[in-house]
């Protein structure tokens, strides 16, 4: 598999494939999650994928490497599968600082589903 040369993930493209650990392409990259204005990477939505219909976020920490052709994650497969679907706001908000920063992963799936959903 012939990926091309290590890229930054703010070149990362749309449509680029995205690969387990053992090779096999799991989908292809539909948004890229960054706070740009921190230049902080969070992740990729992945769509067009082997596991249903639904979107699926892989975190920053589950990418191995980025290609100009392709997107390699940590994970093998059957990792791949259990990959979570972004969800929408949750409905209630709470006011405690210590709970918000536990729930790192939680704010980037919020994110994702904003990108999708077009609340951004």
């Amino acid at each position: 598999m012939e990926l091309g040369e290590p890229i930054a993930y703010e070149a990362l493209a749309k449509g680029t494939p995205v690969y387990s650990a053992d090779g096999e392409q799991i989908g292809k990259v539909s948004h890229v999650l960054a706070a740009e204005d921190e230049d902080v990477f969070d992740g990729v939505i992945i769509g067009e994928h082997a596991f249903g219909e639904e979107h699926r976020f892989a975190d920053a920490d589950e990418i191995d490497r980025i290609y100009e052709h392709g997107v390699v994650l940590k994970l093998d497969r059957a990792a791949c599968e259990q990959l979570p679907k972004p969800s929408p706001n949750p409905a209630v908000m709470h006011d405690d600082p210590a709970a918000a920063q536990s729930d790192f992963r939680g704010r980037k799936l919020k994110r994702a589903w904003d990108l999708i959903s077009g609340n951004y």
